[in-house]
């Protein structure tokens, strides 16, 4: 895949998700938690997060070994695809095990054993789907897979937002309906995905393979320890709050916690969408002896750009924006935003020299980075929340992504070899130092609504890209092009 086709692909994918997922977590989730208070969003939010830590056992690293692997080895959909459904399947059923089994040692009971049976359905579901696009992703079927990607949300959306507004029921909105639309949403984008990789694969039936099961376990477990170390300095802080704190106030600052991370979260899908294009291009072209350079500085630019721009902006602009979309504890979510809204800057990066490293798999170094990490969380999350409560979560979650992005830039450079000077440090520097005082100075000039300040200071950002070459004059050209010729070296294109 040319440069050009990777700055398509991104910008599609980028288009159809910025069309959905920002009104699914500014519009529904927001409503959800509006509807049904802080308190029972917390609870919930923190059941999520419980859930979200144990989802490596439900893929035990196969969707990143599937991709990389299938990337490179177009041939082997069908023999995978027939044992890796199976396996997922009796993962499935050790991961119910293990995450009852340590709900009810740390004390969940009653309503909260229930709301965590259905989100732990509603992860393996969401694993599963991952697991699917994967493989469409991997055959370098990008539109596709973009289609895919916001397609659960496109129906969540519709389901929950009949149940908040459509007058359909007298009683009160129930975050167990919320939940509920969940499930049904990603019943049925499993069955579109499964029916194209079926469809791809000329799938002919299921076949048990012991051997291969655990060949696969094996050559995945090292993606596997990654995703689980990331996901508990991802997640765990809404969990340690809700454990941590007294009963009373326990639920109410997860909730205050989830109305930041939420925002985070919504910038954070956008970076990840980098990684679903990156992680099979960077393993094709690292397998072909490809030059990566011209790839990791587009992908930088762009993530530079974008990261900069939602923190400095966010950051002039927060209480304006908490009290937008939320209707209580404004005060508490503004300093917890002020935090975690920085925190996107690191994230972003690690969506690129940690992909990088995904790529040419150096996992020994990535899982010693990740372990640091929960190291970093749980050390500053025990010393802090009793005394700063969600705001002490927050800290630890910007020191975790902090620590861990350098030490996986440093590793991909020397890795890789890539020079220093293939990043656009100049570029960086002058553009952090025109948005900076643009958006403070916006702050006193612009009286418009918050949501026209916000565009008006994304377009001035947008220019100073241009303008400190951050984005190349040459590139915005090729944003414009409406033909994507995916790689020509590999047999399956879209």
């Amino acid at each position: 895949m040319k440069q050009k086709d990777f700055v398509f692909n991104i910008c599609f994918l980028l288009f159809l998700n910025l069309l959905v997922k920002p009104f699914w977590i500014l519009g529904i989730d927001v409503g959800v938690q509006n509807h049904v208070g802080a308190e029972s969003y917390g609870l919930y939010f923190a059941v999520f997060n419980f859930t979200y830590m144990f989802n490596i056992l439900l893929d035990m690293g196969t969707t990143n070994f599937n991709n990389r692997n299938i990337a490179r080895n177009n041939q082997l959909l069908d023999k995978h695809l027939s044992s890796i459904i199976i396996l997922r399947f009796l993962l499935a059923v050790f991961y119910m095990l293990v995450v009852f089994s340590v709900a009810l040692i740390i004390g969940y009971r009653g309503f909260m054993l229930k709301l965590l049976f259905w989100t732990a359905i509603n992860q393996f579901l969401n694993t599963f789907l991952l697991y699917l696009r994967s493989n469409v992703s991997a055959l370098l079927m990008f539109k596709t897979d973009s289609v895919l990607s916001v397609l659960d949300r496109l129906i969540m959306i519709i389901l929950c937002g009949i149940l908040l507004w459509g007058n359909v029921t007298d009683e009160p909105f129930k975050i167990e309906w919320f939940v509920y639309s969940q499930t049904i949403a990603y019943v049925i984008a499993v069955a579109v995905a499964l029916g194209i990789v079926v469809y791809k694969s000329h799938l002919r039936g299921l076949h048990w393979n012991g051997p291969f099961f655990l060949m696969i376990l094996k050559r995945s477990l090292p993606f596997a320890t990654l995703t689980l170390l990331m996901a508990c300095y991802n997640r765990i802080d809404s969990v340690m709050i809700e454990r941590l704190l007294p009963g009373d106030i326990a639920a109410t600052q997860a909730g205050i916690y989830a109305s930041a991370f939420r925002l985070l979260d919504a910038l954070v899908m956008i970076a990840y969408l980098f990684s679903v294009i990156l992680l099979p291009l960077f393993s094709k072209m690292i397998k072909e002896n490809d030059d990566v350079k011209p790839i990791v500085r587009t992908a930088f630019s762009l993530l530079f750009l974008f990261a900069v721009s939602a923190t400095v902006i966010l950051s002039c602009y927060k209480e304006p924006v908490i009290g937008l979309l939320y209707d209580e504890h404004n005060a508490a979510s503004v300093g917890v935003f002020t935090l975690l809204i920085p925190c996107i800057i690191p994230i972003s990066l690690m969506y690129v020299f940690g992909t990088l490293l995904t790529a040419k798999g150096s996992m020994k170094k990535l899982n010693i980075t990740a372990a640091i990490g929960i190291g970093v969380n749980v050390l500053v999350n025990v010393i802090l929340i009793p005394r700063l409560q969600a705001r002490g979560a927050a800290i630890a979650s910007l020191s975790t992504q902090s620590v861990v992005s350098l030490l996986q830039f440093i590793i991909a450079m020397r890795e890789l070899k890539v020079p220093l000077k293939t990043l656009p440090w100049l570029s960086c520097l002058l553009f952090t130092g025109l948005l900076i005082p643009t958006a403070i100075v916006s702050t006193h000039l612009l009286h418009c609504h918050v949501v026209y300040s916000l565009l008006i200071c994304s377009g001035i950002a947008l220019v100073y890209g241009f303008a400190t070459r951050l984005i190349q004059i040459e590139h915005s050209r090729l944003l414009w092009r409406n033909k994507t010729r995916g790689d020509e070296r590999g047999p399956i294109n879209e």
